[in-house]
């Protein structure tokens, strides 16, 4: 759910970075990502996507170029408490993030340290733990808890600082299928209020859902567009060592057989394309 706007809410200008002063990884990325939008951002192992995320929160900043969130320059260290602030990161492994013993204090850690006065923190911590289903479970132990429920805990913790950027690196990956789709259906509730979810996947059913998807290879942007501009390109998806949704995949498949099937990004939709063309084929018999 993008909104018009003609500054971007993150805009990345030829910004390149590296670790080791040698191998770039990132290589001139030319990036503008608008207010609202729900952007999935895919590509192998070292392509930079990772990188690429934390220029976002300020945790790097470019070697040269510039990225700039909210119109405040990443590279400019008396802006990175802001950014921070706005843009809220959970990364893949919840550990990573986790800092207090106790649920509610966790959750609790990073609006306190905005400076979030109570009564207003207890009622964030307590609206983050509902939205990610863990109401009740304020005064249980973190350690105590599943993979899955840690992750929980850690998405609460970002969405408890309200940040206008949410940014997911991986963040369903260590999870079941059921706890995948539910980290999806809250960020999609949150985009439709009005945030901007930006989400690093490796599921591309995942990022099918997307507004737009920008493929990673080596530093640079290989590809971007619409989910379905995306995944139309299979040969050069298949060259990155990437796989397609099954149901553009099938819908692909239609197309060559002479099947007049429009590019579907879920199997729900592929069904009822396939349901209307038979219904028509059959109102004409």
């Amino acid at each position: 759910m993008a909104t018009s706007q003609s500054c971007p809410i993150v805009d990345f200008q030829e910004a390149t970075f590296t670790y080791d002063g040698e191998r770039l990884v990132l290589n001139g990325i030319d990036l503008a990502i608008q207010e609202g939008e729900f952007i999935a951002i895919l590509g192998g192992n070292g392509s930079g996507k990772s990188t690429l995320a934390k220029h976002v929160n300020a945790l790097l900043a470019p070697d040269s170029g510039s990225v700039h969130v909210l119109g405040r320059a990443t590279s400019d260290a008396q802006e990175t408490y802001f950014i921070r602030s706005k843009a809220g990161m959970v990364f893949q492994n919840p550990d990573d993030q986790l800092v207090a013993s106790l649920i509610e204090d966790d959750v609790a850690f990073g609006p306190e340290n905005l400076g979030i006065p109570n009564p207003e923190l207890r009622e964030r911590v307590t609206q983050a733990l509902e939205r990610v289903g863990l109401q009740g479970f304020e005064l249980r132990e973190t350690t105590a808890l599943s993979g899955g429920q840690k992750q929980r805990v850690a998405i609460a913790g970002v969405l408890a600082m309200q940040p206008r950027i949410l940014i997911l690196d991986e963040a369903s990956a260590m999870l079941d299928p059921r706890g995948r789709a539910g980290l999806l259906r809250v960020a999609h509730e949150l985009n439709d209020e009005g945030m901007t979810v930006i989400m690093i996947t490796h599921f591309m059913e995942e990022a099918a859902q997307a507004d737009r998807v920008f493929v990673m290879e080596a530093g640079t942007v290989a590809l971007s567009g619409t989910p379905s501009q995306v995944f139309s390109q299979i040969d050069k998806l298949a060259h990155l060592h990437l796989d397609t949704p099954f149901a553009a995949h099938m819908s692909l498949l239609l197309q060559k057989r002479g099947v007049p099937v429009p590019v579907c990004m879920s199997e729900e939709e592929l069904a009822r394309e396939v349901r209307a063309l038979l219904a028509g084929e059959g109102g004409q018999a």
